[in-house]
């Protein structure tokens, strides 16, 4: 852990020109490339970040071969091509550092039984895995869920397919999350390309949302208040708490001491979120933030329930009803975003 920290403060400043490719299909085209706090970042020539690899993730499709060829997951569809030697050490270096931190399969035993033993201490420490777990919320750093969301977000796309991408979409994803959000919201929203997916919030603030919420939707409103309802999910429970719970006391105290999960962690909540979403928080959660949004809660209530009748104290209650509402997005903002995903 400590070392892919200190090889990312190292490149943290190092840039690079890339020719990116969001799928087979699609032409490449000339990109910024740079590294997050746990990401490959990838931008158009204005600064504005079309996609976010994560670092544990990321693939190299033909390692003898130059310019390099990089791929976020085994499957190779959305690539990223660099001809900068320096980049190219810098990403292989950190791949290194992140495969060294990785269990060897020799020293399998001797790791269980460590981390075995330091479980059985760790409940004579903090008696309880529920304060076990409290402790490990407090002590991640922003950074690491980052990385464990993107790591998350990477699982979801193997099943579901790639993210969905197009540069007006992209961009239009980028207004949608500052007029919901506001302008200094973190994290990343994106759009997945599978009807099984409604909407989730994985750590580091990462929103995906489900192609129908963008396609078979009639009003922007409808899809902004999707994005602010999911957005609200962390003031309910910490996304990393939900893994963690799952994971158990092991997992958590690995994390604890190591700064790290076991790999099959994050690809079974991926798993599990997309089977059984999150539910949205009640009323009382979400009528102020609607308000302070100056979104309108009706259109977000009855995409819910045709019927009003399981969302009424939403609907009884929506902070707009009589105001003006300012403008959400533009038409031509609103067409790109519905074309997100090809149309």
């Amino acid at each position: 852990m400590a070392d892919r920290v200190t090889a990312l403060k190292q490149y943290a400043r190092l840039e690079s020109t890339g020719l990116w490719r969001p799928d087979p299909d699609a032409q490449r085209r000339d990109v910024i490339v740079s590294f997050g706090e746990a990401t490959l970042v990838v931008s158009d020539g204005s600064g504005r970040a079309l996609t976010h690899w994560s670092l544990p993730a990321i693939e190299r499709l033909n390692p003898k071969d130059f310019p390099a060829l990089y791929a976020p997951d085994t499957e190779g569809l959305e690539t990223l091509e660099i001809a900068e030697e320096d980049m190219i050490d810098a990403i292989e270096r950190v791949r290194r550092v992140v495969a060294r931190s990785r269990p060897r399969p020799g020293r399998l035993r001797v790791v269980g039984v460590a981390l075995s033993i330091a479980a059985v201490l760790a409940l004579g420490v903090f008696w309880l895995p529920g304060a076990l777990i409290e402790q490990t919320l407090a002590a991640v750093p922003a950074a690491k869920r980052s990385e464990i969301g993107a790591t998350v977000l990477g699982h979801l796309q193997r099943l579901t397919g790639p993210a969905c991408r197009s540069p007006a979409g992209q961009q239009a994803l980028s207004e949608l999350r500052t007029r919901v959000l506001g302008p200094g919201a973190g994290g990343q929203l994106i759009v997945l390309p599978s009807g099984q997916v409604g909407s989730l919030y994985l750590p580091g603030g990462i929103i995906a949302l489900g192609r129908p919420l963008v396609e078979e939707v009639e009003d922007p409103t409808v899809t902004a208040g999707h994005v602010l309802a999911t957005a609200a999910q962390v003031q309910v429970r910490d996304p990393l708490e939900a893994i963690l719970r799952e994971a158990g006391l092991r997992a958590t105290f690995r994390l604890f001491t190591t700064g790290d999960l076991p790999p099959e962690t994050l690809s079974t909540h991926a798993e599990t979120i997309l089977a059984a979403p999150p539910p949205p928080p009640d009323a009382e959660v979400l009528l102020p933030l609607f308000e302070a949004a100056e979104l309108p809660v009706r259109p977000y209530a009855y995409s819910r329930d045709e019927t009003g009748e399981s969302v009424l104290p939403l609907i009884e209650a929506d902070p707009m009803e009589g105001r003006d509402v300012p403008l959400v997005m533009r038409d031509s903002d609103w067409v790109a975003l519905q074309n997100i995903c090809g149309g």
